[in-house]
């Protein structure tokens, strides 16, 4: 399907959840999310290019009540309006404590194996602690139990700080350290640190629903199995998001 007809159904998915939610009966659980599209130089995942340097559409929604958020996002590529993936997360948070939060969820993968053939579809369940404290530390582990022959598991350490530069522009920086253990169907059957990320973005509220948000990240392996695996690689975008 080409890029004008997947984001055409897009938007007509989003409009008629946003719509449904609008006519939800005020006794309900109370019902919020947003729905964006990104557009980037490229589609960089875990410092794997997968859209072979070329430039991508990333739309997407997210829809939350009592903790629980449904996702759903896709990556298009531009040259050719080529869906090549779509991923749907469920996930649950909760704070356990007023400087903690943890959520759990599962991630299933869809994938287009039109450029790669054979490549399977897959799931991965995460657990991730967050610090409400300096530099908020998160620590998420991903289980690869689905298509992964050996352990399968996916470490990120990440930090970051946002400060307001102005009433409606905030601008945040970020870090991010990876760990690998034989996640071998999607990273590599090593067992040793990833890779390293670097980004900046920025948030400017247009109004008091839509955000526009510049951003730059840069990303290297680390150990000798992951530099053999990745590249160093920059990644810039653009996103709009419309929350309700």
């Amino acid at each position: 399907m080409k890029m004008h007809k997947w984001i055409a159904v897009f938007v007509g998915v989003a409009v008629f959840s946003v719509a449904g939610i609008g006519k939800a009966p005020a006794a309900n659980l109370e019902v919020g999310g947003e729905v964006y599209i990104g557009y980037y130089n490229k589609y960089l995942w875990r410092g794997f290019d997968l859209s072979g340097g070329k430039p991508v559409f990333q739309p997407g929604i997210d829809v939350g009540v009592g903790g629980f958020t449904f996702s759903f996002w896709s990556n298009i590529q531009q040259n050719d309006g080529e869906l090549t993936e779509t991923d749907i997360t469920i996930d649950y948070t909760f704070s356990p404590h007023e400087l903690v939060e943890v959520s759990v969820g599962n991630i299933f993968y869809n994938l287009n194996d039109v450029n790669e053939p054979g490549l399977k579809d897959t799931n991965e369940l995460y657990l991730s602690v967050a610090l409400d404290t300096l530099l908020a530390p998160a620590l998420t582990i991903y289980w690869d139990y689905d298509e992964a022959d050996s352990d399968g598991l996916f470490f990120t350490l990440s930090g970051g700080h946002s400060f307001a530069v102005m009433d409606n522009l905030d601008v945040n920086l970020g870090a991010l350290i990876s760990y690998n253990q034989a996640s071998d169907y999607a990273v590599g059957a090593y067992r040793d640190f990833h890779n390293y990320e670097l980004g900046i973005s920025a948030d400017y509220a247009l109004t008091n629903q839509f955000v526009i948000s510049p951003s730059f990240m840069f990303s290297s392996g680390i150990s000798g199995p992951a530099k053999r695996a990745i590249d160093s690689e920059i990644l810039a975008g653009i996103n709009l998001a419309f929350s309700f």
